[in-house]
Order: structure tokens, then C-alpha cells, then sequence
């Protein structure tokens, strides 16, 4: 069957149709289909295919599509045939090959995809025939471009120290194609090809891996496509330079040539200094610290001693030392000679020779001299033999052999009851101290009349006290008679804070009630036939000047034992709280003694002190155990050596018992963490009428010279405001850490809606500046609650603030002294003292012990002063049994011996 010519292309373009129909849903990018049994080297290959475009604006597209060989060519959009007018054919023959080639073109506008968009994405396809079959090109997809203006997320001002990294994030707009992102500096880009310590991330954030000081500027994210180029804000980066010190120079000269004065040492915030807002260095720029210089002392002369006899020469001499006093310190030695000889005959020596006679009357005048002189001395010894009957023992001696029995101390007359009364012994006297209260001066001091009666008599089962049958008159009576002395006019005039009473050898104990504050007397620490009353008193630190330099502050209370001067054999034991966290890095720990001028000086330093000296030091967490054998007034005080050091601080809520008013006043107090501290805050608040709200609390305030903040929160604005303008209230550093200052505290008013309003519920919180802090959650009925006010029920501390005699001591007078003979001689199997202050813990004092005439006595009274009144006595029984001693009965005493 023939076909005319002009219907071929119709009859073709009508089974391409339904061809392609019949194959539109494939999507590989060329696809060949045959004419079953045609040459498929003829099958049209494309020269040029359509790409992916964007539309930008309203600017169309071309897509252009080229095939060999070729007989019709027509692009196809989204499933449907393009409008063969839409078309631009170009026609040639190749010249290699000479098959037929076709190059098609057409525009698709923005409308087009438009009426697409949302549904699918917008595609042109272009399809060749030839007489061998069909081929599809890849499909080109037409998107329309476009950058939104607002980034996503842009970078943010920060500021950071030199060497801290940075990171300045950058989600560029969304936008058709994506868009990049370049990142400016100062509006000069920046090419992490040249900077290997910057990079970019895939999320398009710029790094800085260390910041330098060059490193401070406006850095500005830039994210740009084929439509738009859009800038972030500018994100400014200041890297700051914290301030630190340069090393400490030397110490300067001694600002006294001779005795005491003062030295420094400074040092710069220069290594490196603050720039760019950066922190000023914390902490002194100078430190002070005394020093002392030793004054030269020149040599002088000592008087001439007499003139020798004269000699077979015709000469005598005389001599003399630089002596008077010798030169020390850099003094300069004595002028002149020491030797002076002259003639002794008037220049007329005559030589005559000694006969027998004259060695005769030699020897006589010696044997005279040695028979005087023998006589002399018996009629010393007479004499010493006479006083030492004077100085017998004040006690029967019968007390030495008591043992366990209870006795009782009471006074001997109504007019002088703060005297021991005694069995007279006709043969016997005794004396009592009680004169000048510094170093004694020479001269008779009173002695005291001593009426019948046992000093110690048994009373079943009493204790050994010293009993005030009227304390308010007896504490008057011994004030008024102590206000005579100088050294008295600053002791406080109450009986609250003062403890008293009459001793002997036996030794004994004062206790200020509730305070923590006891002197332990031992056995023979005072001398045998010697009577003293000793006081021991706690001061205000308002009423004692005690000067504090440089980082110095105040740990302990100030307190006052006495009479000073009295004669000591032994030494007793002050024991005292203190508010330190005690570390060898943090502080410099030194005692400090005030002399009867008035002058306050450094007699220990924690840490470094001598086996020999006067005072010894045992420091616990909370408590201190002073070894002293002068008597005197004493605080212990710290030097902060870092920002480490820190002091314990106790914080008390407290607020009125009864509310009557609408106002409501809780008062937070922030005080020593001492016993004797406590005490006067809780009768303080007695005689305010107030009551503990919430348990006490612990803060380590630290010597940072940040100040401590007190703020309320959390109350109730429906039934409570607070008064307070501020957000919080504040107490200075130097108020707290000098240690000087009483009552420390802040009050936060807060106001009832209505009378009937009884719950309260806020929180109180107090902190000290970028240190620790404390959180109170107050939940409490204010007319109710008052299960907080057991907590600070005041202890008795044994009852009584005095003491005397076998009673004010835990162990046993006679096991005490057995313990003391079986320990104190050296044991090569190790059975002796040294090992008993292993055991309970007190082998870091081992030298000081060593150093007393009886160890074992030492480290006995160091555990009475310590566990009295709650120790166990039975624990150091069996430290000392576990020692090995092959004496069974140490510990036992015989129906004789009691």
C-alpha cells in the first residue's frame, strides 16, 4: 500500500504519540526504543541535552536539544507535548556521516512553572526519531530562584578571654539554589586558606580556635546565590586580657635600724595587665610584715679587779674583761687594755728571800680561812633545813591516799570563803598568792589564817567542787577585790563570763559555762605549800584592743587566765574554740599574748614551734589545747596565705516568739562558729524575745574580699510583702573577717496582708560573692512552731565552773600516778609512752613530750582537757593495758590504798 509523501509526517507524528504515551512514565536520562528488526546504530544519539536552569526574576529559560540522526525532534514538559509552534527546528546534515542532524530550542517562561508550583517540580524532556526507532534525553528541571532576606540564625556579640575558643554560628536564609555563605572581618573576607587557626564549618559557623588580641572585631556573615547577596548584622567580638600579677619583689630593709618596724613586698597587675574590659587582679598589691633588727651593743669595760701582790719584780697588776656588757650585733669592741702594771716600790725594788718563817705564817692564815669558811656553810645548811620545815605540803597527806573516795571542798569562814580550810599542823605554814598581778615585786606577802578541819573531808557520793553557796555576792566580792590591781580594770564586771577559784597542788579545773573554755590545772603544776586563786575570764573583743595586721583576723575568743607572774612547775592547759578550717597551705597560725603593758606579741607559731618553749599548741578542727607555764591573756589569730583560707561561719534565724503587729522581723545572724559566740547571740536574743525559726547551718567563708549577701525569696504576695527596696543586703568583708565586730547580722522585715495570717513560707538565702553559700526553706506556723527552739538549749558543762582536786579529773589520782611511773621509763620493747601517744593519736607531738620531766603526765592531762566531761575512761584503759605492761593490777587499787 502506497502513502502519498505529504501524509508521512502526520502518519509519523501520530504513532510517535501514541508511542510516547505508552512510555512517558520512564525516567532514566537517555532512553532508546528500537524498530524491531531496524539497524540500532541508527537509533538517534543526542549531541546536546537540556540542563537544569533557574528562573531568575522574570527572565524565561532556554533549553536547547540537539540529536544525529534525526528525522523529528520535540520536547516534551512535564508529561505533556510542547506546542510545536513553541519550537525553533534547526535542520543540517553531518558532514562526517552525512545522516540527518536536528537542533530544537524553546523558552519556558515563569508562568509556566508557576502553574506547577507546589504539586511537582517542573521538568522538559526531549525525544528524537529516526527511521531505526526513538530516544529520550534526560529530563532538565526549571526552578525558580530566589534568597530570602532574613537569616535563619546570626552571629551574636561575645566576648572572651585571650586563648578561649570562638564560635560565631551562621543558618544563611533559605533560598533556590542554596546559598553560600563567606564569612568578613572588618569587612575584609576571611580565607581559611591563609589562616590555619580559623575554619568553617559544613553549618557554615566560623571557628576560632584560640582568639588572639587581633582576633577583636565586627564579623559579618555573607550568604549569596545566583539571585541575591544578603549580609547578617555585625556580631562584635572583643577577646579581653584578664590581669595578673608579676612575681613579688624582694622584701624591703627593716624600717628600724635597731628593734621593730615593718618591711613590704609589692607586686604589679602588669603579667599580662587587663585589656580590652579584662578582670583587675584580686587580691594585695603589698604586703607587710614586721621584722625585727637586732641592735648592735658595744663592749664595755668591767671594773679593775684589785692589784696583785707585788712580785719578785718589783710590779703588781690588774685586769679587766669587756665584759660589762660584751660586744655583740656588730657593737664595737672596748678601747684600751685589759691588763695595767705598775711598780709597787716606789721604784725602790729590793730583793730579800723568804725564810722558813714566812711559809709558816702562809699556811696558818689559810687554815684559818678554811675553818670560816666550813662554818658558813653548816650554818646555811641549818638554815635551809629550818625553812624547809616552813614549806611543808598545805594538804593532810592523808589525801594522797584517798584513791576513789568523794570529798567536798567548802569554804572556811563567811568573810573569806575563797580559802581552803585545812588540819593545822603546828609545825607547818603556808602561803597564798595573791598580791601584784604581774611579775611579783619583793616584799612579804599576806598569809592566811588557817582554821581546824580537814581540807578534803569524805561526803559519800559528792564531787570534789568548789562550792558557791551565794554566787552573786562571792563574784562580787572577788571582782572588787581584783578591781585593785591595774592589770584588772579591763576584766568584765559580771560573773556570767568569768570563772574562779582557790588551788593547791592537787590542781584542778575552771569551766565559763557554755563557752568551750576551760583551764586545766594538773597535779603539781603548783608548787607544794603554795595557795593561788586563779580566774579565768572571756573577753568582748570590743573591750580589747587587739591589733591585726595585713590579711590578719581573729579565730579564737580573747581570753584572760591569772594572776600572771604566779610560779608554774607544770604547764596548764587553756582550751578554747576557734572558727579556722586549719591548713598548712591556707594559713599562718600564731598565739598571741598580751603583756602586763599592755602590748600584744606573737609567743607561738603553729608549726614551728620549739620542744622547749614556754607554749605548745594542739590544734584540732575546732578546738585548740594551749600547754602554757605563764599565765596571761591569749587569742590565736590567722594570716591568710590564699584565697583557700577560710573561716568556719555559724548562720542563726531567728524572729519574735509572739507576732502582735503586722510587721514580722526575722533576723539572720552570721557569726563565729564558737561556742562562745553562740552563747551571747542566744541570750541576746532572749532578752529580745525571739525563738529559732530553722536549724543552724555552716558556711566557709573565704578570704576573697567578696562580701557576704543575704536576700529573701518566694513570699507569698498574697499574704505577705516584704519591705525591703533592694534585692538583697549586704556585709563587708573586713566586718566579718576581722573577728572583731559582735552581733553580725540583717534583718528582713516582712508585712501580714491581714492579722489572721499565721503561715509563713519564703525562702532565705545567704552567700558570700562567687563563694558558698546557704539555702533556708522557712515553712513554719509563727504563732505555733517552736520546734526549732530545743536546738540551742544551753548545756551545763558539768554544772559548776570550778573544779578542785582528784574530782576535776576523769582518771584516778593513784592509777594516774601508776600509769605515770610504769610509762615513763624507756621500754626496749616499745611498752612505754611513745607508744600510749601512738595509740590515741598524739605521736606529731612526740618531741614535745620528750621534753618534760614526765612524758606520760603530758599526754595524760592533754586527754583530761580533752574528754572532759564525756571521756571514756575505760578506752584508755585499754590503750594503756594493750601496751603490754606486764604489771596486771595498773588499774586496780587495794582496799589499803583507799
Amino acid at each position: 500500500m502506497a502513502v502519498r509523501p505529504g501524509l508521512w509526517p502526520a502518519l509519523l507524528g501520530i504513532v510517535l504519540t501514541a508511542w510516547l504515551r505508552g512510555s512517558g512514565a520512564q525516567q532514566s536520562a537517555t532512553v532508546a526504543n528500537p524498530v524491531p528488526g531496524a539497524n540500532p546504530d541508527l537509533l538517534p544519539h543526542f549531541l546536546v541535552e537540556p540542563e537544569d536552569v533557574y528562573i531568575v526574576k522574570n527572565k524565561p529559560v532556554l533549553l536547547v536539544c540537539k540529536a544525529l540522526p534525526a528525522t523529528q525532534i520535540f520536547f516534551k514538559c512535564n508529561g505533556e507535548w510542547v506546542r510545536q509552534v513553541d519550537h525553533v527546528i534547526e535542520r543540517s546534515t553531518d558532514g562526517s556521516s552525512g545522516l540527518p542532524a536536528m537542533e530544537v530550542r524553546i523558552n519556558v517562561s515563569r508562568q509556566q512553572v508557576e502553574k506547577v508550583f507546589g504539586l511537582e517540580e517542573y521538568w522538559c524532556q526531549c525525544v528524537a526519531w529516526s527511521s531505526s526507532g526513538t530516544t529520550k534525553s534526560q529530563k532538565a528541571y526549571i526552578r525558580i530562584a530566589y534568597l530570602r532576606k532574613n537569616f535563619e540564625q546570626e552571629p551574636l556579640a561575645k566576648e572572651v578571654s585571650l586563648e578561649q575558643g570562638i564560635v560565631l554560628p551562621c543558618r544563611p536564609p533559605e533560598g533556590i539554589p542554596p546559598a553560600e555563605v563567606e564569612w568578613l572581618r572588618n569587612e575584609d573576607l576571611v580565607d581559611p586558606s591563609l589562616d590555619p587557626n580559623v575554619y568553617i564549618t559544613r553549618e557554615h559557623s566560623l571557628v576560632v580556635r584560640q582568639a588572639r588580641l587581633a582576633d577583636t572585631a565586627n564579623y559579618t556573615c555573607v550568604a549569596k546565590n545566583i539571585v541575591a547577596r544578603r549580609r547578617s548584622a555585625s556580631a562584635a567580638v572583643i577577646v579581653y586580657v584578664n590581669g595578673g600579677w608579676s612575681t613579688w619583689t624582694e622584701w624591703s630593709v627593716c624600717s628600724a635600724s635597731c628593734g621593730r618596724g615593718w618591711q613590704k613586698r609589692s607586686r604589679s597587675c602588669t603579667n599580662p595587665a587587663p585589656l580590652n574590659g579584662g578582670a583587675f587582679c584580686e587580691g594585695q598589691n603589698v604586703q607587710k610584715t614586721a621584722c625585727a633588727t637586732l641592735c648592735p651593743v658595744d663592749g664595755s669595760w668591767s671594773p679593775w679587779s684589785k692589784w696583785s701582790a707585788c712580785g719578785l719584780d718589783c710590779t703588781h697588776w690588774r685586769s679587766r674583761e669587756c665584759s660589762d656588757p660584751a660586744p655583740r650585733n656588730g657593737g664595737e669592741e672596748c678601747r684600751g687594755t685589759d691588763l695595767d702594771t705598775r711598780n709597787c716600790t716606789s721604784d725602790l725594788c729590793v730583793h730579800t728571800a723568804s725564810g722558813p718563817e714566812d711559809v709558816a705564817l702562809y699556811v696558818g692564815l689559810i687554815a684559818v680561812a678554811v675553818c670560816l669558811l666550813l662554818l658558813l656553810l653548816v650554818l646555811i645548811l641549818v638554815y635551809c633545813r629550818k625553812k624547809e620545815g616552813l614549806d611543808s605540803d598545805v594538804a593532810d597527806s592523808s589525801i594522797l591516799t584517798s584513791g576513789f573516795q568523794p570529798v567536798s571542798i567548802k569554804p572556811s569562814k563567811a568573810d573569806n570563803p575563797h580559802l581552803l580550810t585545812i588540819q593545822p599542823d603546828l609545825s607547818t605554814t603556808t602561803t597564798s598568792y595573791q598580791g601584784s598581778l604581774c611579775p611579783r615585786q619583793d616584799g612579804p606577802s599576806p598569809k592566811f589564817q588557817l582554821t581546824n578541819g580537814h581540807l578534803l573531808s569524805p561526803l559519800g557520793g559528792g564531787r570534789h567542787t568548789l562550792h558557791h553557796s551565794s554566787p552573786t555576792s562571792e563574784a562580787e566580792d572577788f571582782v572588787s577585790r581584783l578591781s585593785t590591781q591595774n592589770f584588772f580594770r579591763s576584766l568584765p564586771r559580771g560573773t556570767s563570763n568569768m570563772a574562779y577559784g582557790t588551788f593547791n597542788f592537787l590542781g584542778g579545773r575552771l569551766m565559763i559555762p557554755n563557752t568551750g573554755i576551760s583551764l586545766l590545772i594538773p597535779p603539781d603544776a603548783i608548787p607544794r605549800g603554795k595557795i593561788y586563786e586563779v580566774y579565768l575570764t572571756l573577753h568582748k573583743p570590743e573591750d580589747v584592743r587587739l591589733p591585726l595586721a595585713g590579711c590578719q583576723t581573729l579565730l579564737s575568743p580573747i581570753v584572760s587566765c591569772g594572776p600572771p607572774g604566779v610560779l608554774l612547775t607544770r604547764p596548764v592547759i587553756l582550751t578554747m574554740d576557734h572558727c579556722g578550717e586549719p591548713s598548712p597551705e591556707s594559713w599562718s597560725l600564731r598565739l598571741k599574748k598580751q603583756s602586763c603593758e599592755g602590748s600584744w606579741e606573737d609567743v607561738l607559731h603553729l608549726g614551728e614551734e620549739a620542744p622547749s618553749h614556754l607554749y605548745y599548741c594542739q590544734l584540732e578542727a575546732s578546738a585548740c589545747y594551749i600547754f602554757t607555764e605563764q599565765l596571761g591573756r591569749f587569742a590565736l589569730v590567722g594570716e591568710a596565705l590564699s584565697v583557700a583560707a577560710s573561716k568556719r561561719l555559724k548562720l542563726l534565724l531567728f524572729a519574735p516568739v509572739a507576732c502582735t503587729s503586722l510587721e514580722y522581723n526575722i533576723r539572720v545572724y552570721c557569726l563565729h562558729d564558737t561556742h562562745d559566740a553562740l552563747k551571747e547571740v542566744v541570750q541576746l536574743e532572749k532578752q529580745l524575745g525571739g525563738q529559732l525559726i530553722q536549724e543552724p547551718r555552716i558556711l566557709h567563708f573565704k578570704d576573697s574580699y567578696h562580701n557576704l549577701r543575704l536576700s529573701v525569696h518566694d513570699v507569698p504576695s498574697s499574704l505577705w510583702k516584704s519591705k525591703l527596696l533592694v534585692s538583697y543586703q549586704e556585709i563587708p568583708f573586713y566586718h566579718i573577717w576581722n573577728g572583731t565586730q559582735q552581733y553580725l547580722h540583717c534583718t528582713f522585715t516582712l508585712e501580714r496582708v491581714s492579722p489572721s495570717t499565721s503561715d509563713l513560707a519564703c525562702k532565705v538565702w545567704v552567700w558570700q560573692v562567687e563563694g558558698d553559700g546557704q539555702s533556708f526553706n522557712i515553712n513554719f506556723n509563727i504563732t505555733k512552731d517552736t520546734r526549732f527552739g530545743e536546738l540551742l538549749a544551753l548545756e551545763s558543762e558539768g554544772g559548776v565552773p570550778a573544779l578542785v582536786g582528784p574530782s576535776a579529773f576523769k582518771i584516778p589520782f593513784l592509777i594516774r600516778q601508776k600509769i605515770i611511773t610504769s610509762l615513763d621509763p624507756p621500754c626496749s620493747r616499745g611498752a612505754d609512752w611513745r607508744t600510749l601517744a601512738q595509740k590515741l593519736h598524739l605521736d606529731s607531738h612526740l618531741s614535745f613530750f620528750a621534753s618534760k620531766p614526765s612524758p606520760t603526765a603530758m599526754i595524760l592531762n592533754l586527754w583530761e582537757a580533752r574528754h572532759f566531761p564525756n571521756g571514756n575512761l575505760s578506752q584508755l584503759a585499754a590503750a594503756v593495758a594493750g601496751l603490754g605492761q606486764p604489771d596486771a593490777g595498773l588499774f586496780t587499787v587495794s582496799e589499803a590504798e583507799c
